[in-house]
């Protein structure tokens, strides 16, 4: 199952996407620990009052201006940079976690087809051969001509039984295909129970919510931060003469620009920012919530598969021994095929429901493997 699950891993559009948003989030910490918030600008202007004479008055300046970081600006871009990258690391893992779950329902729903399909060929079989018993019985006159007809009757049942669990077991073979990109494995062993207990501090899709609402915690401190927009530095270099006759004069000049309050943009970036944090403290709480109840759940639901795992192989023990009994009662023309046909239905009832019971077992510990956020 890890390797079909890897499978699965390598063909998803998020998965494929994550060298890229690892990226793009190794970027934004890159920019919260430049120096200035922004890129430099550099300007050149020049005046002349003569163009193209050289003469008269002309002036040469040169500016570079840069913007800065606001009182606490900086350290808030970090740690926001920093929730980023965890965020999206947790993100990732829930995402596998998911997929598992996924593979883990396709995987149980294969062996779940191929029990019924092997079945129902058993089933042929069976009913094929008691067909050709009855045909015989009935050519030296041991059965009436009804009997012949029921055996048939018995035989175009199991036939159409058949193609039913063929078709279903197309259909989810082809749905595993489409989730994997491979066929189902030829074997379908089962997991090995996980014996952890439930913590909400290790539980991937857990860890996930705590990272969203820590960056929402971020997000809401960098706009608290960022209130008014970046002041800028700028240094001037004036080269300039007021004639043609004057010598060049250099000047050097600093410039500081303090941008005024943002007003409503910033209302409406805070309460933005709020609202997602309020969001996510309210989905954290949800997702510990339901991963505690699923983890009771798949306990509960393993349990009763095992009982009923118990009552399936008595019941079938039982029906096992009612059919040896009629067949030979049924050989030695003791007991009539109606009989005969209803024990073979019991029996066969009790064989479906115990390999049913079986995988329902099996499903049962990979859904606790998977509530406790424990992969293949």
């Amino acid at each position: 199952m890890a390797h079909v699950l890897a499978q699965a891993w390598s063909r998803h559009p998020l998965a494929a996407s994550g060298t890229l948003n690892r990226s793009a989030a190794q970027a934004r910490a890159d920019v919260a620990d430049s120096l200035t918030p922004g890129p430099a600008a550099l300007s050149l202007s020049a005046l002349d009052d003569q163009p193209g004479a050289n003469r008269g008055r002309q002036e040469w300046e040169l500016e570079l201006e840069t913007p800065l970081w606001l009182p606490g600006q900086r350290g808030a871009a970090r740690a926001e940079a920093s929730a980023t990258q965890k965020e999206l690391d947790a993100q990732q893992r829930a995402l596998r976690l998911q997929l598992a779950g996924e593979v883990r329902e396709a995987w149980w729903a294969v062996a779940e087809a191929r029990s019924k399909h092997t079945l129902a060929q058993t089933r042929l079989a069976a009913t094929q051969a008691l067909a050709s018993d009855v045909a015989r019985r009935v050519r030296v006159g041991e059965l009436a001509r009804v009997d012949h007809n029921l055996a048939q009757v018995e035989q175009l049942a199991a036939q159409a039984e058949l193609d039913d669990a063929y078709s279903a077991l197309q259909q989810v073979q082809q749905s595993f295909q489409a989730l994997t990109g491979a066929e189902a494995p030829a074997e379908l062993p089962a997991e090995t129970l996980t014996h952890v207990a439930w913590d909400v501090d290790t539980h991937p899709q857990v860890m996930a919510a705590a990272a969203s609402k820590d960056l929402a915690q971020a997000k809401l401190t960098l706009a608290q931060t960022s209130q008014r927009g970046a002041p800028t530095l700028a240094m001037r270099l004036v080269r300039e003469r007021a004639d043609f006759s004057d010598t060049y004069a250099d000047a050097v000049g600093l410039k500081l620009t303090i941008p005024f309050s943002l007003g409503a943009n910033v209302s409406l970036e805070l309460n933005s920012s709020q609202a997602q944090l309020l969001q996510a403290e309210a989905e954290h709480a949800q997702v510990v919530h339901r991963m505690a109840l699923a983890t009771q759940t798949s306990q509960r639901r393993l349990k009763v598969s095992q009982l009923q795992l118990a009552l399936a192989t008595q019941r079938l023990t039982l029906t096992q021994d009612n059919l040896a009994l009629l067949e030979k009662s049924f050989a030695l023309g003791e007991s009539d095929l109606p009989a005969l046909l209803r024990a073979r239905a019991a029996h066969f009832d009790a064989q479906a429901l115990l390999q049913h019971q079986q995988i329902n077992a099996h499903a049962a510990v990979s859904h606790i493997n998977q509530s406790l956020g424990v992969l293949p």
